[in-house]
């Protein structure tokens, strides 16, 4: 989808909230004083950038990049199909056809938003909620269904458990178990960016519980000193699994450590689609134009599980999720397209429709497809199998045959 330019006012705007120049990071030697005087930690004040409404109606004031309809209405209903599927597949793991899942259910505007920003040739590294912004690209259903089963259709052969999707098409780095190791991996793969000089960038994706890893310090620190076009998004959803964010740091937030590292830095209101696209196309020009990375904090909340192995309501209230729940993203960004009269609630019915059926009917239909072929494991790693390699291939090939009882799905691939 095309992208178009923000304007100025949006860009002093986004960029500027809560920046912190690189040559103002560094200690001025010029500046003393001779009395013994503390920076208290709530001494800095980060805004949070808000362009919506709950009810679509924008905000007085407020500079929004223009988002045109084309842009507007892919990404609504990019957001509805993940809303659609993730539902789909939480019940399709609970009736045991998959083996775990991961939603993005509350924060689909962060993920999608940012997505919409971006240039097709920037390279997205995420952390493992943000199949949104690969189906904003083009993933197609059956690529999803076939990494969730792990069949022959699945790009990584079987070889990542489910939701760690990737696509050297669509520039999505393949995602990795790992909590944070993306981060550092991004300042690099921003520096071999920076090198080639064709105007790309990567982004970054994250939870505030990713920024408690070393990982995180690591890579902030790297992408700040050696200049590289990054920007880190953070998801602050709340929680790190079962622990609340104000178990896990005293700090304000997750932004505050940007402006530490000496790099541009926003915060913005997650749930609203409009703010997350308005500051992420600054963000693009800022970091691309200047070689420098950004960090964006969007404030939303996890409304489902950190997974299908999760119970959160030993750790959070009910109450607590519906207030949350009364800012669903879908919901807010929905009454803005019909406030401007590019949606209906008759064509919001059709699409729901349709997409429930279409990832109904290709569940049923990618799941009876057969596995990758067993040979494949120890392919795509040297040109030739090492003999070593092969040895110990032919042995896994031998235990499984004598013992297939125990092995009954890869027995029966051999």
């Amino acid at each position: 989808m095309s992208n178009a330019t923000v304007s100025k006012a949006a860009l002093s705007s986004a960029a500027g909230l809560a920046s912190l120049s690189s040559s103002a990071a560094v200690s001025n030697s010029k500046t003393a004083t001779h009395k013994v005087k503390f920076i208290a930690g709530n001494s800095l004040s980060i805004p949070t950038l808000k362009l919506l409404k709950a009810d679509g109606a924008e905000y007085k004031g407020g500079s929004a990049a223009n988002l045109d309809k084309e842009t507007a209405l892919h990404s609504y209903k990019t957001m509805q199909f993940i809303r659609v599927l993730d539902d789909r597949m939480v019940a399709a793991q609970r009736q045991g056809r998959l083996s775990f899942y991961l939603t993005c259910t509350g924060e689909e505007a962060a993920v999608v938003g940012s997505a919409a920003a971006l240039q097709p040739t920037d390279m997205i590294m995420g952390q493992y909620r943000e199949q949104a912004a690969l189906r904003y690209r083009g993933f197609t259903t059956e690529q999803f269904m076939g990494q969730l089963m792990g069949n022959e259709m699945d790009l990584g052969k079987g070889r990542q458990m489910p939701v760690h999707y990737g696509s050297k098409e669509l520039n999505y780095m393949t995602i990795s178990s790992p909590l944070a190791t993306q981060i550092p991996q991004a300042a690099g793969f921003a520096y071999g960016q920076k090198l080639a000089d064709k105007g790309d960038c990567t982004v970054c994706y994250f939870g505030e519980g990713a920024a408690s890893e070393g990982d995180f310090h690591a890579g902030l620190n790297m992408a700040a000193v050696q200049n590289v076009p990054v920007i880190f998004i953070c998801r602050n959803n709340g929680y790190a699994i079962s622990t609340p964010a104000e178990e896990q740091f005293k700090g304000d937030g997750i932004a505050s450590r940007g402006v530490g590292y000496g790099i541009q830095t926003i915060r913005v209101d997650g749930n609203d689609l409009l703010a997350v696209y308005s500051a992420t196309v600054a963000a693009r020009e800022f970091s691309v134009n200047n070689n420098q990375p950004v960090l964006i904090e969007c404030m939303t909340y996890r409304l489902g599980a950190h997974s299908t192995s999760d119970d959160p309501s030993g750790y959070r209230s009910k109450s607590e999720e519906d207030i949350w729940r009364e800012k669903d993203p879908i919901a807010r960004f929905k009454n803005w397209l019909l406030k401007k009269q590019w949606w209906s609630d008759d064509e919001d019915k059709v699409l729901l429709e349709q997409y429930r059926s279409e990832v109904l009917a290709t569940l049923k239909q990618v799941e009876k497809l057969p596995l990758q072929a067993f040979d494949s494991l120890i392919t795509d790693v040297y040109d030739q199998p090492t003999q070593q390699l092969q040895e110990q291939f032919d042995a896994l090939k031998e235990h499984l045959g004598k013992y297939p009882e125990h092995y009954p799905t890869s027995a029966g691939s051999l």
